[in-house]
């Protein structure tokens, strides 16, 4: 016995072939992995034909993280952490404009007012100067460092990494300011403010970094030498800062480098708390022996 020929007038005629994911849709395309149809909503490009989104997630899944010398997961998307902290700078920046020294008040740091409110060794970050001789050269300048160099760096260091990095760098400057100030004098009540802290420290690890890994230091040298200079010789600018900025970034960007690749997470961890406690013991060791 014979059986019809479905190329044959009056042979069962095949169905055509659906994709799985939509069904009302015909496919001759097949995905090289699976082998099953896939309509042209479902195909992804691949080396040697298509594949099929399922597929795709699935060996994005099972796939090894890819990580960074530190051991940070490397991203593709945008730095987010140096994009909020331009978001937020540049935010209060425009609330000062509008409300005034009012809300720059409730930012800025003064050595007598970090003692009942610790708040300010972080929030004078947030707070820049809207007039005088800087104008609008001090949020400028930096919130363009921290662009030039914030989203190299957050990408090597990862998220978390580097927000601790910048956060104790803005505190640390701050901690240099109370350390430098004469008690009962006009340092003791004057008012510092503005985000140099944080850009400072990210340049000191940016050093430590390019020296562990054998990167070009001689730019970052550059510029980082001729602002140290300025905030000697410009009048108004909180050099104290500056160099309390950049010695804690020195700090954590050592840590950061220099930590054994074993346990590498746990040693940074570490390294960060045992910074940020050593602030806290020398701003208050200050305070009590006042």
């Amino acid at each position: 016995m014979s059986l019809p020929d479905p190329g044959a007038p009056g042979g069962p005629v095949p169905e055509p072939p659906v994709c799985p994911r939509h069904p009302d849709r015909v496919a001759y395309v097949r995905c090289q992995r699976c082998g099953r149809p896939v309509c042209p909503e479902c195909q992804r490009p691949a080396a040697v034909g298509v594949h099929c989104v399922d597929c795709v997630r699935e060996a994005v899944r099972v796939a090894p993280e890819r990580r960074t010398v530190f051991g940070a997961v490397v991203r593709d998307g945008p730095p987010l952490v140096t994009l909020t902290v331009l978001g937020v700078t540049l935010a209060s920046f425009l609330v000062q404009l509008v409300v005034g020294d009012a809300w720059t008040e409730v930012l800025w740091f003064w050595p007598a007012g970090g003692e009942v409110e610790p708040y300010r060794f972080l929030s004078a970050a947030l707070a820049h100067a809207t007039g005088g001789s800087f104008g609008l050269t001090h949020i400028l300048f930096n919130m363009v460092a921290l662009w030039m160099i914030g989203p190299a760096l957050e990408r090597v260091l990862g998220r978390w990494r580097f927000l601790a990095l910048y956060v104790l760098a803005v505190a640390g400057g701050n901690v240099m300011v109370l350390l430098l100030a004469e008690p009962f004098t006009r340092e003791w009540v004057t008012a510092h403010l503005g985000a140099s802290g944080g850009i400072f420290g990210l340049f000191g690890a940016l050093v430590v970094i390019q020296r562990r890994f054998g990167g070009d230091m001689s730019g970052v040298l550059v510029i980082l030498g001729l602002n140290l200079v300025l905030g000697f010789v410009v009048p108004g600018i909180s050099w104290e800062g500056h160099v309390g900025g950049l010695i804690t970034g020195l700090a954590v960007g050592a840590v950061y480098a220099y930590a054994p690749r074993r346990r590498r997470a746990v040693f940074h961890v570490a390294g960060v708390l045992v910074v940020a406690a050593l602030l806290v013991v020398l701003a208050v060791g200050t305070y009590a022996a006042v």
